[in-house]
């Protein structure tokens, strides 16, 4: 069975933790998220597999390669300017159009049962079958209306207070005759909810629903992408140690995923689930709690406490620090006696100097240096980087 990957976009959303990789290369779990869905759609059967690039294209390849590794033949298309979501698919027509085939984001995290998805798309009469999944506010996504047969209606992208007739959003995967080629432009910006599915409807062309039921994401903010790692934490069943570990009057409740030679001092301790990157120094007194990732080669120093957090590689945590519900990028430095609030997205290379305080849903960019006792209340930007956060 095939699948269609769309990594093209830059991931704007999630700055600025996509300056120096793509969205779908962003760590859940101290991997990058595209291995996570390529294994996933593995295990279903969906071997044959086509990606479309764009953005830091080479971080992708070299995350799957050919795809050996996970069980699949992966082919790479390259865009060589931004076609939209129907538009890169029909880039890469040469590899689909054989068959029936599947198409979702690269940034999608899922816990579906996509093979159920194109099974039931097989049974249908309809040119392409919509994966739809109920959510509690569908105002960031486009919504459908369906009936009893599972025929949709209406579309609405994106709806304002008092256009939402349904919390049925759409997931941004599809199944896909190879007839839907003849209605995609060549070359030109089309995407699949603001132009294709509109124009089939008007041509009266029937599109079908699936309703999805389980863990979906597209990881559309920092917030989503905490959630996603929530969902990947929670299938780690047993603690498992790759390698050396040393460990000496410390406590680990599982499960924890442990890379080699990690060292965990006195008196610390590591309540699951976690994942701990190789090389990773606890200190003594330090407090791990559950829903937090570690990368390889960091340092938590004495009585520093991290909770339900993702710690990229290389950071440094300084003692008696607090870190809850955040997200901290590769090689940054936490001082002494900081406070990072919930929903924090810090920046790589960044430096936090002692007593600094941030408060929840701060970003701070790549390399900012922020003073000793600052409290950070609003983004702090670099100038040397793009400071725009809305887009794809």
């Amino acid at each position: 069975m095939k699948v269609c990957i769309m990594c093209g976009g830059e991931g704007t959303r999630l700055r600025p933790l996509t300056f120096g990789r793509p969205k779908p290369c962003i760590p859940i779990v101290n991997k990058p998220s595209i291995q996570h869905l390529v294994s996933h759609l593995a295990n279903l059967g969906f071997n044959d597999v086509v990606i479309t690039l764009g953005y830091m294209s080479e971080s992708i390849e070299e995350a799957l390669g050919d795809g050996s590794l996970f069980g699949v033949n992966v082919t790479y298309v390259h865009e060589k300017t931004k076609l939209g979501t129907a538009g890169s698919v029909k880039n890469a027509q040469k590899y689909l159009e054989e068959q029936p085939f599947l198409v979702v984001g690269g940034d999608h995290v899922v816990g579906l049962n996509l093979l159920e998805f194109y099974r039931e798309h097989l049974t249908n009469d309809s040119i392409t079958t919509i994966g739809l999944i109920s959510i509690d506010d569908p105002t960031e996504y486009g919504i459908a209306e369906i009936d009893a047969d599972y025929q949709i209606k209406r579309f609405k992208e994106k709806p304002s207070p008092g256009e939402i007739f349904s919390n049925l959003a759409s997931t941004g995967m599809y199944v896909c005759d190879p007839e839907i080629f003849d209605h995609i432009p060549t070359g030109e910006k089309f995407d699949f909810a603001r132009n294709l599915f509109p124009e089939l409807m008007e041509k009266g062309y029937g599109l079908k629903a699936w309703l999805a039921r389980g863990n979906w994401s597209d990881v559309g903010s920092p917030r989503s992408l905490r959630e996603a790692e929530r969902w990947k934490l929670q299938d780690i069943g047993f603690t498992n140690i790759s390698g050396d570990l040393y460990i000496k009057g410390a406590r680990i409740l599982g499960p924890a995923q442990i890379g080699s030679s990690v060292s965990i001092a006195a008196n610390s301790r590591v309540i699951g689930p976690v994942s701990i990157g190789a090389g990773t120094i606890i200190e003594e007194n330090v407090i791990i709690g559950p829903y937090t990732s570690i990368g390889e080669g960091c340092i938590i120093k004495n009585s520093a406490k991290v909770f339900s957090s993702s710690i990229y590689n290389r950071v440094v945590i300084g003692r008696d620090s607090t870190v809850s519900g955040s997200i901290i990028d590769n090689d940054t430095l936490i001082g002494t006696g900081c406070n990072i609030e919930h929903d924090t997205v810090i920046g790589p290379r960044a430096v936090l100097k002692g007593g600094v305080v941030v408060h929840s849903g701060t970003r701070l960019w790549p390399e900012v240096i922020i003073p000793e006792g600052t409290v950070v209340k609003e983004h702090v930007l670099n100038e040397d980087f793009d400071t725009r956060t809305e887009g794809s």
